[in-house]
């Protein structure tokens, strides 16, 4: 299960929709590691000009690195994370984590960052099983 959610929020999606302000609480509270590495980046990112900030330490256990692997890829999640930060996150292996200024998306820094290349550039063989 990616995220606890609370009854009283289960209740208020199944009677429609949940802003982004409950949801992103939720996800908060529920994957306090991947929140942390994804507030910190997009802090990072926020308090210098460049166009983007990353995160590439591997996570200390499974526990946190699940936690990683279910925030960013829930497509719902993600998303509610970008909107709540203003950034477009970027994910490479089940550590690195970049935030990127959504201006810079298309850009050459992001697109090296999601290209094959920048992929296969991070590769190790202690990250094999990540």
């Amino acid at each position: 299960m990616s995220l606890d959610v609370p009854t009283a929020l289960l209740e208020r999606a199944e009677a429609g929709e949940v802003d982004d302000a409950a949801f992103v609480d939720c996800v908060r509270q529920s994957l306090p590691y991947a929140w942390n590495v994804i507030s910190q980046v997009a802090a990072d990112l926020h308090a210098t000009p460049a166009e983007f900030a990353d995160h590439a330490v591997p996570p200390p256990s499974e526990a946190e690195r699940g936690q990683l692997l279910r925030a960013l890829a829930s497509d719902a999640i993600r998303g509610g994370l970008e909107r709540h930060f203003g950034v477009k996150l970027a994910f490479q292996n089940c550590h690195r984590v970049a935030a990127f200024h959504p201006s810079a998306v298309g850009g050459d820094h992001y697109q090296a960052f999601i290209s094959p290349r920048g992929q296969l550039l991070n590769q190790s063989p202690e990250l094999r099983d990540c």
